[in-house]
C-alpha cells in the first residue's frame, strides 16, 4: 500500500498531545455511530443467509470445517476466543504506538490510513447489517464457540463484548470485518518497516490468523473477510487526498487565528521551529555585507597583508593582484611603479 505509508509532506514530528484526542475522537465517534446503526434483525439475517448461500455456490464455505474443529477440539476453541475478544485491542493500539515513536515520518500517513478504513467499515454496518454465523438458526450447522467457552473468559452473548453488556455493542456489524482489517493494517505496516526478520513474519502471520479465528469462532464469513481487507484498501487510497485536505484546513486554521488556538493549526518541526522558517534560511543564504562594497584597491580593515605582496593587497585576493601586476608594468605611471 504506497500511498498510505509514504511519509507525510510537512515532515512535521507528530506530538502525543495532539494525537491522543484525536485517536480517542474518532474511535468515540466510531463507536457511537456503530450503536446507532443498528438495522432490522430480520434484515441482517437475510443478509447473512445471503452471503452463506453466495459462499456456497462459490465453494468457500471453509466457516463450517473450522467452526466443527474450533468447537470439538477446547485447545484451540478457547485460545482463539481469547485472542478473537482482545487482540485487536492491544495489537492495533500496539502498533501505532511503535509508528510513533520509532517510524514518526510514516506514522501520519498511517494513522490516516486507520482511520479512514474505520470510517469506511462503519458505512458499510450502516448500508448492510448483517447476522454473523454464530446467531443464524442452529439449523444451519453453526455454534457459537464464544458461548460455549464463556466460563473460561470475559466476554458473554455479546462476543468480545464483557459479560453482561453485550447491550453495548452491535453484533450485526458483521460487514466487514474490521478484526481483518485492522489486522491487515498491523501486519502490512509491520512487514514495511519492521527490520527483524520476526517482526515482518509476524506481519504475514497476524492477519492470516485473524482470518481463520472469525471464521472458526463463527463471528464472520469468508467474504466479510474480504470486504475487510478491501475497506483497508479504499482507505488506503483516500490517504494523500485526505493528508491534503487537512493540510489546506491547516493552513486556513493559522491564518485566521492567533496565540494558542494557531499553534494547534501551525504545528511544529522536530526542533520547536516553524517549518516554514526553517525551510526560508535553508536555502537563502544570508546577506553578510548588507549592500556594502569595496572600492578597487580598497582594504577591508582587519585583514593581513604579506610582505610579498605590495602594500594594500589582500592576501590571496585575485584582484588585488591583478592590480599590483599593472602596477610593476612598464605602461603604468611612474607614481604607480
Amino acid at each position: 500500500m504506497p500511498h498510505a505509508t509514504a511519509p507525510p509532506a510537512t515532515g512535521h514530528r507528530p506530538r502525543w498531545w495532539t494525537e491522543l484526542p484525536l485517536i480517542a475522537v474518532v474511535y468515540a465517534l466510531y463507536s457511537v455511530g456503530r450503536l446507532l446503526v443498528r438495522g432490522d434483525v430480520s434484515t441482517a439475517v437475510d443478509h447473512g443467509l445471503a452471503i452463506l448461500r453466495l459462499e456456497q455456490a462459490l465453494y468457500l464455505n471453509a466457516e463450517h470445517p473450522l467452526n466443527r474443529l474450533f468447537t470439538s477440539t477446547p485447545s484451540i476453541g478457547i485460545p482463539a476466543d481469547f485472542a478473537y475478544a482482545s487482540l485487536h485491542y492491544l495489537v492495533t493500539p500496539a502498533v501505532l504506538i511503535w509508528m510513533f515513536r520509532r517510524r514518526s515520518a510514516a506514522y501520519r500517513a498511517a494513522r490516516v490510513w486507520l482511520m479512514n478504513s474505520t470510517l469506511l467499515g462503519l458505512v458499510g454496518f450502516t448500508l448492510m447489517p448483517t447476522c454473523p454465523p454464530r446467531l443464524l438458526d442452529a439449523g444451519h450447522g453453526f455454534v457459537d464457540t464464544m458461548a460455549q467457552y464463556s466460563a473460561y473468559g470475559w466476554w458473554g452473548e455479546g462476543a468480545s463484548a464483557p459479560r453482561g453488556l453485550s447491550g453495548m455493542t452491535n453484533q450485526y456489524a458483521a460487514m466487514p470485518s474490521l478484526h481483518v482489517g485492522w489486522s491487515l493494517w498491523c501486519g502490512i505496516l509491520l512487514w514495511r518497516h519492521g527490520r527483524h526478520p520476526l517482526v515482518r513474519a509476524a506481519g504475514i502471520a497476524y492477519p492470516l490468523i485473524t482470518t481463520v479465528i472469525v471464521m472458526g469462532t463463527a463471528n464472520h464469513y469468508f467474504l466479510d473477510a474480504v470486504a475487510g481487507a478491501a475497506v483497508m484498501g479504499l482507505g488506503a487510497l483516500l490517504v494523500r487526498p485526505v493528508m491534503r485536505t487537512a493540510d489546506r484546513f491547516k493552513v486556513w486554521g493559522a491564518a485566521r487565528f492567533t496565540g494558542p488556538v494557531a499553534v494547534l493549526f501551525a504545528g511544529r518541526s522536530g526542533g520547536g521551529r516553524s517549518p516554514v522558517a526553517g525551510s526560508v534560511s535553508a536555502t537563502v543564504p544570508p546577506n553578510v555585507s548588507t549592500g556594502c562594497k569595496t572600492s578597487p584597491g580598497e582594504r577591508i580593515p582587519g585583514q593581513r597583508t604579506t610582505s610579498a605582496d605590495p602594500p594594500g593587497t589582500v592576501v590571496g585576493g585575485t584582484a588585488a593582484r591583478d592590480e599590483a601586476d599593472a602596477a610593476a608594468s612598464d605602461d603604468a605611471p611612474a607614481a604607480a611603479r
